[in-house]
């Protein structure tokens, strides 16, 4: 597998965050956005692409191509930082067979069906069990909304946000 530095769900992909906390603390050089909708509309990929840090390399593909593209070898010296929307995404790369270890849940803005789910994490039924899923695969699902702030586990989150969705 390629040598992934973080996997970070944030519904705004490239932002300030990004570009001035997370991409150089990680010593990223390599950003792999992946999402089904972004990699289809060429207008999307041109913007995330002219967002991305000075030096740093922007792929956008969908979960599909994205599981295909991280399961080959590494080059020496990459280091990839992967972006996703939603947990679901990476809970879909793990099914897909991509041992990931981690994934960093940043922002995830009120919409929808989601609620409050940790801190300025919100999340819908779906989201809470692909972070539960990718759980019981071995994948530590955490919060972290800048590398200067503390990580917060989110086992108590979790079991709150099941029983408030109702789910088992």
């Amino acid at each position: 597998m390629r040598n992934v530095v973080l996997a970070r769900v944030d519904d705004r992909l490239i932002h300030g965050e990004v570009v001035t906390a997370w991409t150089p603390t990680f010593r990223a050089n390599k950003i792999i956005i992946i999402d089904d909708e972004v990699a289809k509309d060429t207008f999307n990929v041109r913007v995330v692409k002219a967002l991305a840090p000075a030096g740093t390399k922007v792929i956008v593909y969908n979960v599909e191509k994205a599981a295909e593209k991280l399961m080959v070898p590494g080059v020496d010296g990459e280091r990839l930082l992967l972006l996703a929307k939603t947990p679901i995404t990476y809970s879909r790369l793990v099914k897909a067979g991509v041992p990931l270890k981690e994934v960093n849940l940043g922002g995830a803005g009120i919409r929808g069906e989601r609620k409050p789910f940790i801190n300025n994490v919100a999340l819908n039924p779906e989201e809470v069990l692909a972070c539960e899923e990718m759980q019981k695969n071995g994948v530590r699902v955490y919060y972290q909304l800048v590398p200067e702030q503390g990580v917060v586990e989110i086992d108590d989150a979790l079991k709150k946000a099941k029983e408030i969705f109702g789910l088992k």
